[in-house]
């Protein structure tokens, strides 16, 4: 009876107060965390093997530590493994005597599909943008997620290829700002292989969430390795397959993100690897990124082989003149020596542009002229200019699947750019003697 009057006293307190108020509800738990891949290869062709098998085999490692197909998002040419050149058809291997790491890869997006407009789009989780273009797939992470991305092609002082398109460090870093502030992930890791890799990272912000590291610094080359003599072709990249066989043997919920960037600068023999942006989490462990967030696959560790590293701008110099060695033909022998003194010939030219173009715009200053050709790693602030200079550089002079080594001239472009001789002018100076050299 007495708890009954105590009931009876109390419904007028709870009557006076929303149900919500007097029973809480308990806060949603947060989503868990969902973890993706995006890996590229900006270039095509057989000289350019390596770019793919390393994707290739990034592929391997995302899938091996549970990150299912579904948020793997790969992008290639897809020209390599069933190539006429390819001795294993259907086969595509990251180091000498390896196994196959084209089985099983997803070709999201193949040929003229892997382009900087919808690498960007796929990044950034633009469904509508890809809808209707290869698999469709995005990247369509949340404020909780983890996004790790690589990209493996040729490189410039700010800039990354796409077979004869480019991409502007001005433009990522645009896009992973705005990814930032759309919540697009809880944090994010780059993995980038190119010539000159760091150029793209000078400006990220060290306050996103995001981490990464690069083959090379703002002014350096990174370098291919492991020369096949079977395929006559490089299988990898050194940065490249120095990350991805650590990753092969060690256990990813042991190591570090730091560890694995310490292991790879000190193994790196050829360039300087470099690290920017957010490294308050590069204590987290690898699985975070290059896995589910689960347990890891450890394999064996490989057997040491020789690099045989090389510039990768001497690439195609180099293969040309392995080719030359190797054949016995005399007719072929002698074709192959006019390639070598072709391509010889034309990275002179390259260097000749540059100092034309440079004299005829200081004048006869030989001081100024020696630094603006020979100084490397100057930021580029001047956007506006550098991009129009390019664009007509590629346009009217070189493409970047024409000469590599013509790219990793076009610092000297920034340099004048910097100068303030203005796009409208260095533009017209290199129409006129790139429309000379073509017409000798």
């Amino acid at each position: 009876m007495k708890m009954l009057l105590s009931l009876l006293v109390l419904l007028p307190l709870v009557a006076a107060f929303p149900v919500e108020d007097a029973f809480p509800m308990p806060e949603a738990e947060p989503s868990p965390t969902k973890h993706w891949g995006l890996l590229v290869a900006g270039s095509n062709g057989w000289g350019n093997y390596r770019h793919q098998a390393d994707v290739c085999h990034a592929y391997q490692i995302l899938h091996k530590n549970g990150i299912p197909d579904e948020r793997i998002v790969v992008m290639m040419f897809d020209d390599i493994a069933n190539n006429e050149a390819n001795p294993t058809p259907g086969v595509i291997i990251n180091r000498p005597n390896g196994s196959d790491v084209y089985h099983g890869v997803p070709k999201d997006y193949t040929g003229k599909n892997v382009n900087p407009k919808n690498f960007l789009n796929v990044l950034s989780g633009n469904k509508a943008a890809m809808n209707g273009i290869g698999s469709g797939k995005v990247i369509d992470s949340g404020p909780n997620d983890h996004v790790f991305v690589f990209f493996s092609d040729h490189g410039a002082k700010g800039l990354i290829a796409f077979m004869d398109d480019m991409l502007y460090a001005k433009d990522l870093i645009t896009t992973l700002k705005s990814m930032s502030a759309a919540q697009k992930f809880q944090k994010l890791v780059f993995y980038l292989e190119a010539c000159e890799s760091g150029s793209m990272f000078e400006n990220l912000p060290n306050s996103i969430n995001i981490y990464a590291t690069t083959a090379s610094g703002p002014d350096k080359s990174s370098y291919a390795c492991y020369f096949d003599k079977k395929r006559n072709t490089y299988l990898g990249d050194v940065y490249s397959v120095k990350w991805m066989e650590d990753s092969d043997k060690e256990d990813l919920t042991a190591e570090t993100l730091q560890k694995q960037f310490k292991i790879v600068k000190r193994e790196t023999n050829t360039s300087v690897v470099h690290q920017f942006g957010d490294l308050k989490f590069d204590r987290d462990t690898l699985n975070n990124f290059q896995g589910n967030g689960g347990p890891s696959v450890p394999g064996k560790p490989l057997p040491n082989v020789p690099l045989d590293a090389i510039d990768n701008r001497d690439v195609p110099l180099d293969l040309l003149f392995r080719r030359f060695e190797k054949e016995t033909d005399p007719v072929q022998k002698k074709w192959l020596m006019e390639q070598v003194a072709e391509l010889a010939q034309m990275q002179q030219g390259v260097h000749s542009l540059m100092y034309g173009v440079t004299r005829s715009l200081v004048g006869e200053n030989s001081t100024m002229i020696d630094s603006l050709i020979n100084t490397r790693g100057r930021p580029i602030k001047n956007w506006d200019c550098y991009k129009a200079v390019t664009q007509t550089y590629r346009e009217q002079c070189y493409t970047i699947s024409q000469s590599h080594y013509a790219w990793g001239q076009v610092h000297v472009l920034g340099n004048l750019c910097e100068m303030k001789f203005g796009a409208p002018r260095i533009s017209n100076r290199l129409q006129v003697m790139c429309s000379e050299q073509r017409g000798r």
